[in-house]
């Protein structure tokens, strides 16, 4: 697949939702089309839900940011049934990457990150099952942050039940990031670190310009930065990977009963996960437990703990069917939808000017000062700078 001559946009459905008294000046925001919003059909990317009914109420983040003065201007386009990490969607169309128009969007919440990146939107929202706000942000070349797992509230998201999803949102800066999460939780108050803080780098393998545009910056500012081991790591994206797929079936798996209209990539994914057994998933949550468990007794002795967020640049469209490009994505993301864990990815380039990322894995509910030492990276290494 190539690239559209005629760009397809972030945004699907236009919209014009906001309060009796909203501001002038209220946030543009845009919210992926597996949120419901009142009126409006809920698609999740597929023509499956072609004829779906409009939704009789908004989603709770939804009525959250109307309520917070935001104006919601449109639902994003994404990868169908939030199922994929590539964002092609033969369906509904695939958003253009702004910046990179021959590399793909990221999925699932690929309109998000598209409108965000090129300008449509102040913020947007999507949900990460597996990276799917992290990744696409990388992508797009902007910030996406995933909250605590269930800090958000997820009434009106489809699918509606998951233990691994996480509503958040994208921005072009740390700022307008901490201005969303005031949003949609009026429990959120940012912080300011009083010291820099006290990080990890996570002992992993990518590729050599991708460590290049992370490290070197870091160390010329002459930060202390201890390697760390995670070693259920690798368990804990398999582990991810079983849990994603037996909860998609639970909720999707009679669209392939009944033949309904599906993307060839989905429809596979789907019918494989519909053999995952219950042994294989209590061995997932056995990982679960251990994992969350490891990650909790690191960040003990340490502010957060630093990866790459995606191990190399992202692929080409033309590559978007190959699985050894496709599947290492989210290898550094994916673990921390596992244990629940706030993430939250900052982007860079490379030396050849391609994207590139660190993420940044914090406590349970220190989402606030998560966000606060991703504003401290951006105010003091030069190759995180960002600007809204």
């Amino acid at each position: 697949m190539t690239a559209s001559a005629t760009p397809v946009p972030g945004i699907d459905l236009r919209l014009s939702v906001e309060a009796p008294d909203c501001a002038v000046d209220a946030p543009r925001v845009a919210v992926k089309d597996c949120l419901d919003v009142a009126g409006h059909p809920t698609r999740c990317g597929s023509a499956a839900f072609a004829g779906a009914a409009p939704a009789q109420a908004h989603a709770a983040v939804v009525e959250r940011l109307v309520q917070a003065g935001c104006r919601i201007i449109g639902k994003t386009r994404m990868h169908e049934l939030a199922y994929g990490m590539t964002g092609v969607n033969a369906a509904t169309g695939t958003p253009v990457n702004p910046r990179w128009p021959d590399r793909i969007p990221g999925g699932s919440s690929s309109g998000s990150a598209v409108a965000v990146a090129a300008g449509e939107v102040d913020f947007a929202i999507g949900t990460d099952t597996g990276g799917s706000v992290r990744q696409p942000a990388i992508c797009c070349g902007v910030i996406g942050f995933k909250p605590t797992f269930g800090r958000i509230d997820r009434r009106g998201a489809h699918p509606a039940q998951s233990s691994l999803d996480c509503i958040g949102p994208f921005a072009r800066s740390m700022p307008m990031i901490e201005r969303a999460m005031q949003a949609m939780d009026p429990s959120f108050v940012p912080e300011t670190l009083s010291r820099a803080p006290k990080l990890a780098r996570l002992r992993t393998r990518f590729d050599r310009d991708v460590g290049d545009s992370l490290i070197l910056p870091m160390m010329a500012q002459g930060y202390e930065l201890p390697y760390v081991d995670l070693s259920l790591l690798d368990d804990a994206f398999r582990a991810a990977m079983t849990v994603i797929g037996r909860e998609t079936a639970l909720a999707f798996g009679l669209l392939v009963t009944n033949g309904a209209a599906l993307g060839e990539d989905i429809r596979s994914r789907l019918s494989a996960a519909m053999a995952i057994t219950e042994d294989e998933l209590h061995r997932a949550e056995a990982v679960r437990a251990a994992f969350t468990a490891e990650v909790d007794a690191l960040l003990g002795s340490y502010d957060a703990i630093l990866t790459p967020a995606l191990p190399s640049v992202p692929p080409l469209l033309s590559e978007a069917t190959d699985p050894a490009k496709v599947l290492p994505l989210t290898r550094y993301l994916r673990p921390f939808n596992l244990s629940g864990h706030p993430a939250i990815v900052l982007p860079t380039l490379t030396s050849d000017g391609l994207p590139s990322g660190v993420q940044i894995v914090g406590r349970h509910g220190a989402d606030a000062q998560i966000c606060a030492i991703a504003r401290w990276f951006c105010d003091t290494v030069p190759n995180f700078q960002t600007k809204d």
